[in-house]
Parts: C-alpha cells; structure tokens; sequence
C-alpha cells in the first residue's frame, strides 16, 4: 500500500481510492487525482510569499477575530483568549497560574483581576508589593488604567489588533507551501518559514484567505484565529463595578 504523504488533502486521498476502486480487469479507467485547490480561493495555487502577503492583508482589513492560545515573550508564557476589532478588545489572559481580565474600549483601559494579583505589582516581576489594603479594593473590580501609567502600555497590548497581529503573524526564514489540510472543518493550505522551525501557519482556502492556526517559531506557543468578521459589542463596566488605579493603588 502506498502511504500517504504529509498534508495531502482529505479530499485528493477520497479521489485517489475512488480511482483505484475503477478498475476493469487490468486497465485503469483513467482517472486523475483531483486539484485540492478547485472551488477554492485560489491562494493555494500562489507561492508562499504571497500567500503570506495576503493573508496579512486579509487579517489587517477584518472588522473582528477572536484569538486562542499560548504565546511564549520575553521567557514568559501567557495563554490568551481575547476578541479584538478596531476600537478596542475583551477578553482574558493567564500567566504564571494567574488570570485577568483586559477590556479596552477606544483609549479607555480596564484590568479586572483578584487581590494577589494587585499585590505583586500588577503582575510586574521584581515590582515592589503594593499595600495589602489598597490591593483588596481592586481586587475583583475593573481598575481603570490611566494613559500614563506604565502598565496602561503593557496591558493594552493585548487588546490592540493590529499590534497583537503584526507580532504574531510573522514566519521567520525561507517561506514554502506544505500541503493542504483542514481546521474545523476549512480547507487550508499550509505555509512554513524554514520548514517549520521558523514557524506554521494554515491559511483559510474558502472565502478570504484568514489565518486559521499558527505555531510559532521556536516553540513559542500555538494560537488559532477565528469569528474574523464577526462583530461584537464592547460595554464599559458599571460604575460600581470599577475603580480608579491611579487613586487606589499605592506609587510602588
């Protein structure tokens, strides 16, 4: 039996049993494997580097996408499930078995984490502790972060679209396609940097040619991308639900 090769589509192996099965005594009738990019989008006939090209611009030019995973920056590792657009972002993140809330609504930042989270200097390593009592009033609000405060860059980072696309969606080393696969149930084609040591991506061949699932370069985490276009609302918290970080939390 002939193995199947790395990233075949599972369209191409149906078509090719189907052939083997159309045999009339030891003449084949013909038949020839099917173009896994038929029906498509028609990226998957492109060489890498424009594959990648217009996928960037595809993710750069939607409305809305909903991100998942690890990523691994600066030695640390950080899971996230946030969804973005281009005025703001919702969502969560969890780094060193501690999770927080991030809501950015046009310039306005909130961060909505327990107690021991304030305590440790909003997460900051090597940060001075913040007062125990200061620490218990934000911990379980949305604490309003102001513009210049230095965590208002750090935290809204995660909710900025562009920026957190930009850093993620990036191969390193020669680009080249591998195959064709599926992700939930899309058909993708598959681009690596160096073949794959510089990163995978699996790049949507149905509809606009969105980035469905990435690996990072170097092991630094695995994310999927989905709900691209789909919109949501983003509402800011209650008035009792938030307090203010510059008026709660101690200078250290």
């Amino acid at each position: 039996m002939t193995p199947i090769r790395q990233g075949r589509s599972r369209s191409a192996v149906r078509a090719s049993a189907m052939c083997a099965l159309l045999v009339t005594g030891t003449v084949l009738t013909g038949c020839a494997e099917e173009d896994p990019n038929e029906g498509t989008n028609g990226v998957g006939r492109l060489p890498a580097a424009q594959i990648q090209t217009k996928t960037r611009a595809a993710a750069e030019s939607a409305q809305a996408v909903r991100v998942h995973g690890s990523v691994v920056s600066g030695g640390r590792a950080y899971t996230l499930d946030m969804r973005l657009k281009g005025d703001g972002g919702d969502g969560s993140v969890t780094t060193k078995g501690t999770t927080f809330k991030v809501l950015r609504i046009g310039e306005q930042l909130f961060v909505k984490a327990d107690a021991e989270f304030w305590s440790h200097g909003g997460g900051q390593d090597g940060g001075g502790e913040a007062d125990a009592a200061a620490a218990s009033k934000l911990g379980g609000k949305y604490v309003k972060v102001p513009q210049g405060d230095p965590s208002y860059k750090k935290f809204s980072g995660f909710t900025d679209k562009a920026v957190l696309l930009d850093g993620l969606l990036t191969l390193h080393g020669a680009l080249a396609t591998d195959g064709h696969d599926e992700q939930a149930g899309v058909r993708t084609i598959r681009v690596t940097g160096d073949k794959g040591s510089g990163g995978t991506l699996e790049v949507s061949l149905e509809g606009k040619p969105f980035p469905l699932r990435l690996e990072r370069a170097g092991k630094a985490g695995t994310l999927t991308f989905s709900a691209w276009e789909e919109d949501f609302s983003l509402r800011e918290p209650e008035r009792n639900e938030t307090v203010d970080y510059g008026k709660q939390l101690p200078t250290s």
